[in-house]
């Protein structure tokens, strides 16, 4: 049974075929200098069961645009200046508080971009749901509790009973996503605005949402607004589709014409920049010597409870994994979250305890104190998912680039302030911008400034931990031209790791899959895209949407189960996948 099955039914089934209207709508910002435009004079209407898709890069007005259908716009600092939205006869733009408060969760959704800063941190996963069912409907409790639990399992969420017990803090990203996703359509609006609501999650999880989002509008009519810079989403998802740059509407048209005879130049670099499977660049062999190789590497934390702090069970985050990293080649990491990619990243910078063997530069790791594993840290370096939350906001940019020459005393301030500028230019910014700091540059620039930092030493491995999973897909298509530009220069190695499948088979060289701590299959891209061995790895290039509308792909068969909790009693580990080499280094493990 579905989620949708499983609600009570609204009155959507009786609302006309266009249930949103805007017209005219412009949103402003109040400045020293006067009032900002953010939209401008834009206009659609959204018809019952319908997905509209709003595309753009960041800043051209997509989730401004949300927050005025929601009425959280934060006035008086930006504020709906002109125009209408209309909702069931309504005029939402007039409407007093507690007005929009009884539409807003129960007959108009939104699914947010950021689900920390969405959900509240001192409640409980369960509590957050089970508010906001009661807050529009009059049902108990347990009543309340049981609808929650339903709408976690929809969104696949592992353990979901557990879960509901749990704060925002004690889950992953990904996790927090679903939290948000279930609350969206636990009450099964008319209106469900989706602010890139697949960002965050791994192409199964992604797919799984999406088919619910198609159950939903399937069984009820409801109308979505997606708003996301994946375009092989919008290609399977939306009927029509807006293309906004700086707060106006540049194009409008059914997908099909977007995609085949996009009529506005920004729309055509747009999907030009799109990375699809199969079209990555060929590159020469790299050479066979390792710049890092892990030997039977084992990762496991204590969960423990009560008083005296007993061992109640292992979290077996990572399960003897063995490969090796070539100097100049890119390899990539490939899996769902929760199954020891970034476990395996922070082992090799010496973050993380472990078990087996680590060699970097044919060094082990192993045994190091302090000043040795300072002397390794130069060798290896980190680019961060989130470029904000790694540069500190109170330092300048050229004091973050410099920084780690200074840690480890290499040149004078004069040599290291040079260096700084040079790899600014490097990375395709600007020298004299070394004074600004991190919030005044955009999210692309940011994550450009985190890679000329971690090229600063001169390192030979750099690991890439998503670090362009949450940029537009053309400021993703520049970092992702920087760091070839960047490997050719310096001859570094990348890992890689990535949940966006299409952007591996575009970068890499060679792919590893990990499924609950284990590598399943390791190959070349061309192995592992072009003949998939193992039927975990069919079933994540499978998932992965095509930007072609064409191909659009309609509901097909789910997970029977959910993936396994990586959590174990003491003593008990997973059954050990043991790799087969089918021929020129493809390895593939045991089924699982």
């Amino acid at each position: 049974m579905t989620l949708a099955e499983a609600l009570p039914a609204t009155g959507a089934a009786t609302a006309p075929d266009t249930v949103l209207r805007v017209e005219g709508l412009c949103v402003s910002a109040r400045t020293e200098a006067g009032l900002k435009p953010l939209v401008q004079d834009l206009s659609f209407e959204l018809r019952k069961g319908e997905t509209l898709a709003i595309a753009g890069e960041s800043g051209s007005g997509k989730s401004i645009t949300s927050l005025a259908i929601m009425g959280l716009l934060p006035q008086p600092a930006v504020r709906v200046t002109g125009g209408s939205i209309r909702f069931a006869g309504q005029d939402l733009t007039g409407l007093s508080e507690p007005a929009l408060r009884a539409i807003r969760g129960d007959r108009i959704a939104m699914i947010f971009q950021e689900p920390m800063t969405s959900l509240n941190p001192v409640m409980t996963v369960g509590a957050q749901l089970a508010e906001a069912i009661r807050a529009h409907e009059a049902v108990s409790r347990p009543e309340a509790a049981k609808r929650a639990a339903l709408a976690l399992r929809a969104v696949r969420l592992s353990e979901p009973e557990r879960r509901m017990t749990q704060y925002p803090h004690e889950l992953s990203g990904g996790m927090r996503q679903r939290v948000m996703i279930a609350m969206a359509l636990a009450l099964k609006p008319e209106v469900l605005i989706a602010d890139e609501p697949t960002t965050a999650l791994d192409v199964t999880v992604q797919r799984e949402v999406l088919d619910l989002l198609r159950d939903l509008q399937a069984q009820m009519g409801t109308a979505i607004i997606l708003i996301t810079h994946d375009m092989g989403v919008v290609a399977e998802m939306a009927d029509r589709v807006i293309v906004m740059r700086q707060g106006r509407q540049v194009e409008a048209a059914p997908t099909l014409q977007i995609f085949d005879r996009p009529s506005a130049d920004y729309t055509r670099a747009l999907l030009a920049a799109v990375p699809r499977m199969g079209q990555g660049p060929t590159r020469p062999p790299v050479s066979t010597e390792p710049v890092a190789r892990l030997t039977d590497v084992v990762v496991r934390y204590p969960l423990r409870q009560g008083v005296l702090g007993r061992v109640s069970a292992n979290v077996h985050a990572v399960e003897h994994v063995s490969f090796d990293i070539r100097k100049g080649e890119t390899f990539a990491l490939v899996g769902e979250s929760g199954c020891g990619k970034s476990t395996i990243a922070r082992a090799l910078v010496g973050l993380a305890p472990h078990q087996g063997r680590i060699e970097i530069a044919g060094q082990a790791m192993e045994g190091l104190d302090a000043q040795g594993l300072k002397a390794m840290r130069r060798k290896v370096q980190m680019v961060f998912q989130d470029p904000m939350a790694a540069l500190n906001p109170r330092m300048r940019v050229g004091d973050l680039i410099s920084e780690p020459l200074l840690i480890h005393g290499i040149g004078d301030a004069a040599s290291q302030r040079a260096r700084a500028a040079d790899l600014m230019a490097r990375v395709g910014l600007e020298p004299e911008h070394l004074n600004r700091y991190p919030h005044e540059f955009s999210g692309g620039q940011r994550q450009r400034i985190c890679i000329a930092r971690a090229l600063a030493l001169q390192p030979e491995l750099v690991i890439a931990d998503e670090s362009v999973s949450a940029l537009d897909v053309s400021v993703q298509a520049r970092v992702l031209d920087l760091l070839r530009a960047l490997q050719t220069e310096f001859g570094v190695a990348y890992l890689f790791i990535s949940h966006d499948m299409a952007v591996v088979d575009n970068i890499s060289d060679r792919v590893a899959v990990m499924y609950l701590g284990q590598i399943v299959e390791l190959g070349t891209r061309a192995q592992i895209f072009g003949n998939p061995q193992h039927p975990y790895t069919r079933r994540l290039i499978g998932a992965v949407p095509v930007p072609d509308p064409r191909q659009k792909r309609r509901s097909g068969p789910r997970l029977a189960v959910e993936i396994p909790s990586p959590v174990h009693p003491p003593g008990q580990a997973p059954a050990r996948v043991v790799l087969r080499d089918i021929g020129e280094g493809h390895l593939v493990g045991s089924e699982l």
